[in-house]
């Protein structure tokens, strides 16, 4: 019998998910509001001006960022064209800016879940526009089911561009193959744990298991000194790779999400490792919230407060 809390976690999967919902509380006058309040722990804001604030503010704290126009699963091609635009003018603004930081997105936001080819092309414009303002493209990874998808197109890319990186999951029992591949290229890897629900003969689940492979993989990339950004919020881990000293490795920085553990990336910050903070703006951020409440049973207790909460949240958010 499954617990209450995986049975909340499910819930709030499944809600990510259903359009019928997302849209009841996008048009509601009175829950808009109050999910926004709690969207705005993990997420910068909903335009593109209060993202590039946020990050001014975490660059003047010595953070590196990876910025991201929150989308994915874009069905109509309009739409795709408008996200690429978004990220156009974002890559501009850093540019301007001399933020030579990393813009971060999923293929299918700009064209994978129509067309393939439509992906690689928005994405040939993107890689190129950003190379000319030295800003990196970080590649997110998305189901299982579009995999292949997303490598054959990062790896036709990177064969003309070194300005774009890959994120790869390791509960993917794939993933020890791909990354022996992904190495042959410059690309950064990001390396995540893996967050979607995925068949057990594809993907492993939350375990000691996961957590003994995920320290693998960390320790092939430092051998193989490749560049990568360890993503993960997971205290045991990062204390383990912290005695490890995987963190004084020049090839490797660390990389949690805007809103989770600023405690404990500051921590690490003030130690001088390489510390970077993950952080997406847009209006499309009913499914991030979903997932960051799924995350973690304490996130749906800090939501309620923050819908309670009469005050703004802090837009150092502890960092």
């Amino acid at each position: 019998m499954k617990k209450p809390q995986e049975l909340v976690m499910e819930a709030l999967k499944s809600a990510a998910r259903n359009n019928q919902m997302k849209d009841a509380f996008q048009q509601s006058k009175e829950l808009y509001p109050l999910l926004l309040k709690a969207a705005k722990r993990y997420v910068a804001g909903e335009v593109r001006a209060d993202a590039i604030a946020v990050a001014e503010n975490l660059l003047a704290k010595d953070y590196q960022v990876s910025l991201e126009f929150i989308g994915e699963n874009t069905v109509h091609l309009e739409e795709c064209q408008k996200a690429v635009k978004e990220f156009m003018t974002l890559i501009d603004e850093m540019g301007t800016l001399s933020l030579k930081q990393t813009v971060s997105f999923d293929l299918s936001h700009i064209g994978l879940s129509i067309d393939k080819e439509i992906a690689y092309k928005h994405l040939l414009q993107l890689v190129q526009h950003a190379n000319t303002h030295g800003i990196i493209l970080m590649v997110s990874m998305e189901e299982s089911s579009k995999t292949d998808a997303i490598l054959d197109i990062y790896k036709k890319i990177t064969a003309q561009y070194d300005n774009i990186g890959i994120t790869v999951q390791a509960h993917l029992y794939r993933t020890e193959m791909d990354l022996q591949e992904l190495v042959q290229y410059p690309g950064k890897i990001r390396i995540v744990k893996g967050a979607f629900q995925e068949p057990s003969t594809m993907a492993m689940e939350r375990s000691e298991a996961l957590n003994r492979r995920y320290l693998q993989f960390i320790d092939q990339l430092i051998k193989w000194n490749h560049p990568f950004s360890i993503a993960t919020h997971d205290e045991a881990l990062i204390q383990e790779m912290e005695q490890r000293h995987y963190f004084h490795q020049s090839n490797v920085e660390i990389e949690m999400l805007y809103g989770i553990r600023p405690d404990l990336i500051r921590s690490l910050q003030r130690k001088g490792y390489n510390c970077k903070v993950y952080l997406p703006y847009g209006q499309e951020w009913y499914l991030y919230l979903c997932h960051r409440l799924a995350e973690n049973p304490e996130n749906l207790y800090l939501a309620v407060t923050d819908m309670l909460s009469t005050s703004l949240l802090d837009s150092n958010q502890g960092y």
